[in-house]
């Protein structure tokens, strides 16, 4: 069998660095894990703020993920896009904490479906509820308009497809 192909990136040289679009590029992917990390932090600070000491922000967030869904925890990772070790990790403890009901799969009994719990939707109504209160915030201000929230948002999903194929093309 022949090795893949090796993917060959553009030597980058002073003239493609200081591009506009690679400086933007960069720019965002600093943005997105900035982001990320505050996302977390708001999670936990809304947590804190109810007494709720429980959950970490991991928890709380694949609990708002998994939403209305019975899905296994493949699907959960591949939504969520978390990490194999870090859900499957999250998951047994959202299952002992009660947050989680989870069932082997009829057709498939290695395979585990979870879903929330009571207790879980709950907690998923939280993060919903705090993030229904920062749209509405961020609307009043405007933020949300200029560049329109929808054209950002389609711009991350072409980036995301763009990743997923750099993914796939590895493989």
């Amino acid at each position: 069998m022949l090795a893949p192909a090796r993917r060959e990136f553009p030597q980058s040289s002073p003239l493609v660095l200081e591009s506009t679009a690679a400086t933007a590029y960069l720019e965002c992917l600093q943005q997105l894990e900035r982001l990320h990390r505050l996302m977390h932090d708001l999670v936990k600070d809304e947590f804190e703020r109810l007494g709720r000491h429980d959950l970490n922000p991991v928890q709380a967030l694949i609990l708002y993920n998994l939403g209305e869904a019975e899905v296994s925890a493949g699907e959960l990772r591949s939504r969520g896009m978390y990490q194999g070790s870090n859900v499957s990790y999250n998951l047994k403890k959202l299952v002992t904490m009660g947050y989680v009901h989870h069932e082997r799969c009829d057709l498939d009994r290695r395979s585990v479906r979870v879903r929330l719990t009571e207790a879980g939707q709950d907690v998923r109504q939280i993060v919903l509820d705090m993030f229904h209160g920062h749209a509405a915030q961020l609307a009043v201000s405007g933020v949300l308009d200029d560049p329109p929230l929808d054209q950002v948002n389609l711009q991350a999903r072409r980036i995301e497809r763009y990743w997923t194929e750099q993914i796939r093309y590895i493989y």
